[in-house]
């Protein structure tokens, strides 16, 4: 049996996990999904504060209250910054991190800086009209490759803003993250906004997969992102 923490991207909840969750837990696996604070189930927190390292302190007190250990933690899209600074903070609790269709961030990034310029300023664009300043309102899921109607009625009554300062904080990582077993998986049948990420993980020589889904498989392909996650278990 393996230990799975399973991170949702901006404006979900954890929640969205449940098809390759249930698959992970048939195979024998045991899975935490845990939701971020201030957003989806606990929108009732949401505040100005939350940032980054708001969601970094989630996870990392999760693992500490659970006692986890031999953890492979995965993390869709913006969760791919925050797997990154729970790994700096608890790297020997971790054996593998996944970055589904994620950020991949250096040392001092943000997530902001490494979308492409075209959809940050969208983004900016956003946060300073309907976001009031500090929110970032939630994206099309049709741009981000979901077209099937009972995941958009699935989806959409749950997604909720995202705060701004999640997405505008800096990382500090150093040879602590770096040193722990990753993978990269990028999905290929949306505008494949993460291809930079996945490129930065094949020159560090990770292991890479591809699927030929949108951006949000954990909704569209749960089959085939479970079966590709039970294998790196294995």
């Amino acid at each position: 049996m393996t230990t799975f923490v399973l991170l949702h991207g901006a404006w979900h909840g954890g929640w969205c996990w449940t098809r390759v969750a249930t698959r992970l837990r048939d195979a024998g696996h045991s899975v935490f999904s845990p939701t971020f604070t201030g957003v989806s189930d606990r929108a009732h927190l949401l505040s100005p504060q939350i940032d980054l390292h708001t969601h970094v302190d989630d996870i990392v007190q999760l693992m500490d209250a659970e006692d986890l250990h031999d953890v492979i933690l995965v993390g869709h899209s913006y969760a791919g910054m925050v797997v990154a600074g729970v790994t700096e903070q608890r790297p020997d609790r971790i054996r593998t991190r996944v970055y589904l269709d994620a950020f991949l961030p250096r040392d001092g990034e943000s997530a902001i800086d490494l979308l492409p310029d075209h959809i940050a300023r969208h983004y900016r664009k956003s946060v300073s009209g309907p976001g009031f300043g500090w929110l970032i309102p939630p994206r099309s899921l049709e741009v981000l490759g979901v077209t099937a109607t009972e995941d958009l009625d699935w989806l959409t009554p749950r997604l909720t803003p995202q705060p701004w300062a999640t997405y505008t904080a800096p990382l500090t990582l150093t040879a602590r993250e770096r040193d722990v077993p990753a993978a990269y998986i990028e999905c290929t049948s949306w505008m494949r906004v993460f291809a930079p990420s996945a490129e930065r993980a094949r020159e560090l020589g990770w292991p890479g997969y591809e699927l030929d889904t949108g951006h949000e498989a954990m909704v569209t392909a749960p089959e085939p992102l479970a079966l590709l996650l039970d294998r790196l278990a294995g």
